[in-house]
This record gives C-alpha cells, sequence and structure tokens, in this order.
C-alpha cells in the first residue's frame, strides 16, 4: 500500500463543540486519568487557566520522561509511563492528556505526520481545548507543530492506530514514512497556542 498527499495551505482550528467536553474529560484505556488525579491535584495546585494548564503539564511530561525507542509495550497506559520514566511519543501524549483530564480539561490525541521528526515515522501529540479551540501539545518536541498534518484523531491510540487488522492476519514486512515542508521548518515557541489544522 502506498499513499501520497500533498497539503497547501492550512485550514481554520476546530472548535471544541459541547460533546467533545464530555467525551474527552472521561477516562480512557490509555489515558487513565482517574487513577492519576492524587498526582495532577498535587503537582498543579494552584494553576488556573487551561492555557497555562497545558504548559504547565507538558513541561512537566517533558522533564519527568526520557524518551527511549522500543521502551513501552501495546497495553502500557499514562500510569505505566509515569511508573517506568520512559516511553514514546503516544506514551508522552497519554501522559499529557490523563494529566489534563483529571485537571478539569479535555484532552484527547492526535496521530499526525511530523515534517523535521528523526527519525521519521508516524507521530502522536495531545490536544488539549484552550478557549474552545483544541491546541497542540508535544511534550517530545520532537517536531514543530505548526508543520503537524492530522490523520487521526481519538480518546487515546485505541482510537488511532495506524494499522488494523481484522478476522485474518497481517504481515507489516516495513514501514517508510515521509513527510516534508516546502522550504524550511518553522519555529516552534512552545508558549504559542497552535491548532492543528
Amino acid at each position: 500500500m502506498t499513499y501520497d498527499a500533498t497539503i497547501r495551505g492550512t485550514a481554520d482550528g476546530v472548535a471544541v463543540t459541547e460533546a467533545d467536553g464530555i467525551t474527552y474529560l472521561r477516562p480512557s484505556r490509555y489515558a487513565d486519568s482517574d487513577r492519576l488525579a492524587p498526582i495532577a491535584q498535587a503537582e498543579f495546585a494552584g494553576i488556573s487557566g487551561s492555557a497555562d494548564l497545558l504548559a504547565a503539564v507538558s513541561s512537566w511530561v517533558g522533564s519527568q520522561l526520557r524518551y527511549v525507542p522500543g521502551s513501552s509495550g501495546p497495553t502500557d497506559g499514562a500510569v505505566d509511563t509515569l511508573l517506568k520514566r520512559e516511553g514514546v511519543c503516544r506514551d508522552y501524549a497519554h501522559l499529557v492528556i490523563a494529566l489534563l483530564r483529571a485537571l478539569g480539561v479535555p484532552a484527547r490525541l492526535a496521530a499526525v505526520y511530523a515534517p523535521g521528526l528523526d527519525p521519521m515515522d508516524f507521530h502522536a501529540v495531545a490536544e488539549a481545548a484552550v478557549d474552545g479551540q483544541w491546541r497542540a501539545v508535544d511534550a517530545t518536541l520532537l517536531a514543530p507543530r505548526e508543520s503537524l498534518v492530522r490523520i487521526a484523531t481519538g480518546r487515546d491510540a485505541a482510537d488511532t492506530s495506524f494499522l488494523s487488522a481484522y478476522g485474518g492476519a497481517a504481515d507489516l514486512l516495513r514501514t517508510e514514512v515521509t513527510a516534508v515542508v516546502d522550504g524550511d521548518l518553522p519555529g516552534d515557541d512552545i508558549t504559542a497556542l497552535i491548532s492543528i489544522a
């Protein structure tokens, strides 16, 4: 299977709906926010405002974890990641999502193409509801958020798998992911609120 796409320009950000607010506040398979609520309350007490919480949680997760390829398994959730103190992009995203949900901020996972990622692969980031818009959070800091292109969105990795096989076997022999931008990659001001189009 080969897939090619060219993206020209940008689209408007996606507004947070009332249904989103309900769906993306609940604990989910990989973002077990109910189990992390005491830690979230202790670490982020006194921080108000969704934008400030977003920055604080992202920075905290980035400082608590080491990015280690192959360090997590397919069933590891946010609690597992926090206990191991290492993971890959989806683990970082799940921990960010779980902590934000525990603090009352709707959050979800976005599977993306990420120009600038090295080594190149599929990438996962969190999105959080801030002032009625979905804002990208990437605690790994591995690719500029302005260059991200959405593949799928969901509660967690269970909703956004890159490949699923049902009713049969599939052998994944090789993958190659390439995502580039024309010209130079944009910078990434981690304090800026960025939406993935």
